[in-house]
């Protein structure tokens, strides 16, 4: 998947579309308004960035999201992974680890991801 890039405004946005989508644009509007502060005009500017770059469309003034919150979080990620740590999962679970503490039950779905996600 092509990295999706998405700054930290238009992901305040997208966490509104994607709650509600499909969604008027003036209720986005009122949404925004209410959640975050923002006029009318940062979010129509928003809104303009993120269909100009296919994360979103408006059509009608109906704004429907065009990628999932999933396919942000893995691109992100995988950016994270790659410029940190030279893309290497195994050095970045490592780095991860070593602050965390865990229940009994979330080390055994940790075991069971690590599983299904092994190489034979």
């Amino acid at each position: 998947m092509e990295h999706i890039q998405i700054y930290e405004a238009e992901l305040r946005l997208m966490e509104l579309i994607w709650e509600r989508a499909p969604l008027r644009s003036g209720e986005l509007v009122r949404l925004a308004g209410e959640k975050l502060g923002w006029k009318k005009s940062t979010v129509f500017t928003v809104l303009k960035k993120l269909e100009n770059r296919k994360i979103l469309a408006n059509q009608e003034a109906v704004i429907t999201p065009l990628v999932t919150r999933e396919q942000v979080q893995l691109a992100e990620s995988r950016s994270l992974i790659e410029r940190l740590f030279g893309g290497s999962s195994r050095l970045f679970l490592t780095n991860f680890l070593a602050k965390e503490e865990f229940t009994a039950e979330e080390a055994e779905e940790l075991k069971a991801l690590i599983d299904r996600h092994t190489k034979s």
